[in-house]
């Protein structure tokens, strides 16, 4: 099903030339809720709303020292 977006988020994806859907996930993994919403131009809160809209689901794990941790994708 395809979600309504804000016209904000329509002029990030046009401004990083592809999807939220997309770029989300990795850029929350790499640099973490402040600094993507910072890279984006939007505030805490609406990345998170966006994040709750588009189905992105961002868990914390902590992990022990030599512990690792593998993530799927589901296609």
């Amino acid at each position: 099903m395809a979600t309504k977006k804000t016209k904000k988020m329509l002029a990030v994806e046009s401004m990083f030339d592809q999807p939220l859907e997309k770029m989300l996930p990795g850029m929350v993994t790499d640099m973490g809720l402040t600094a993507t919403a910072d890279h984006l131009g939007v505030s805490k809160a609406t990345l998170g709303y966006w994040l709750l809209k588009l189905g992105i689901s961002v868990q914390r794990i902590a992990l022990a020292p030599g512990d690792t941790i593998k993530v799927t994708r589901v296609k």
